[in-house]
C-alpha cells in the first residue's frame, strides 16, 4: 500500500520538517520506494514534482528537502505499486483542471475491477485504478455544478460520490483545489492540528526535532493529515473507517 500526506494551514506554512520525514518512508523506513510526488498551491498556481525512484533516493525529493516548501495546502504521496506499473505517469499526486482551477489527488489502497465510464475531458494519461477514480470524481463533480461550488456545496457532492467509488475497495484519498484539502479514510488515516501554543516535535523516521514555537505566530496554524503518524511525541487523531473530513484554514469539519 501507499502513504499519503497532506497539510491544509491558515497561513503559508514551511513543510519541510514533515516532508523529509515522509521521504523516508520511501525505501528507507519503510517499503513505498515505486515512486514519489508533491503538489503545493502557491497562490492559484502549483508546484507539481513526481518521480518513479524512491524518494529516499531521488535527487529531485533531496532538492525540495532544501526549497523553500511554504504553502496553504499541500498533498504528497510514497507509491508501493500494485495496479500499473513503476514509470513517471503513475506517480501520485495526480493533477486536472476543473472550473479554471487546479485540483490535486493521491489515493492509497486498492480499487478491484474498477472500470468507470469516462468522458473525453477527463481520461487518465497512466494505467492506476487511482488516476481512473480521480478522473471519474472531477467528471461527476462537473456534471453536478455548472460552475465553483462553495466548499460546502463540494463536501456534501463528494459525501454522495465517494461511496460509489469505496464499493470497489480501499480508498483512502487526499484531494484539494488550493481553497480546502478534503480527506477520506477506508482503512487508515491520521490528523493532528498545531497551533498556538506551539510545542516541539520529534520525527519518528529521521532524527529531527523542532521546536513549532520558534518559528510560527500565535495566528498560524496548520493541520497535518497522514496515513501513519509522522511524529513520535504529539497526539494524533484516528479517522473513523468510511470518514470524509474537509480541512479549511488549518481546521477540520
Amino acid at each position: 500500500m501507499c502513504q499519503l500526506l497532506g497539510l491544509n494551514c491558515a497561513t503559508p506554512t514551511d513543510a519541510t520538517f514533515s516532508f523529509t520525514g515522509f521521504c523516508q518512508r520511501g525505501g528507507q523506513t519503510d517499503e513505498h520506494a515505486d515512486g514519489w510526488g508533491i503538489a503545493f498551491f502557491e497562490g492559484r498556481g502549483l508546484r507539481h514534482f513526481v518521480d518513479h525512484q524512491s524518494a529516499a533516493q531521488s535527487p529531485m525529493a533531496e532538492f525540495l528537502k532544501n526549497y523553500h516548501l511554504k504553502s496553504t495546502n499541500i498533498i504528497a504521496h510514497v507509491r508501493k505499486a500494485t495496479v500499473g506499473s513503476v514509470v513517471l505517469e503513475n506517480a501520485h499526486p495526480f493533477v486536472r483542471e476543473l472550473w479554471g482551477r487546479h485540483w490535486v489527488f493521491a489515493h492509497n489502497g486498492d480499487l478491484k475491477a474498477y472500470a468507470p465510464r469516462l468522458h473525453t475531458h477527463f481520461q487518465p494519461v497512466g494505467s492506476t485504478d487511482s488516476e481512473r477514480a480521480f478522473c471519474w470524481l472531477m467528471q461527476e463533480l462537473a456534471k453536478s455544478h455548472a460552475g465553483l461550488p462553495t466548499v460546502e456545496e463540494l463536501t456534501h457532492t463528494l459525501r454522495e460520490l465517494v461511496p460509489k467509488v469505496r464499493a470497489f475497495g480501499t480508498f483512502n484519498f487526499l484531494l484539494s483545489n488550493g481553497d480546502a484539502l478534503w480527506a477520506h479514510c477506508s482503512t487508515k488515516l491520521h490528523y493532528l492540528v498545531r497551533q498556538h501554543p506551539f510545542a516541539t516535535a520529534t520525527l519518528k523516521d529521521q532524527d529531527w526535532t523542532v521546536d513549532f514555537a520558534e518559528l510560527n505566530h500565535p495566528g498560524d496554524r496548520a493541520a497535518v493529515i497522514v496515513t501513519t503518524p509522522l511524529t513520535e511525541n504529539e497526539c494524533w487523531t484516528a479517522f473513523e473507517p468510511n470518514e470524509l473530513k474537509v480541512f479549511v484554514d488549518g481546521l477540520p469539519s
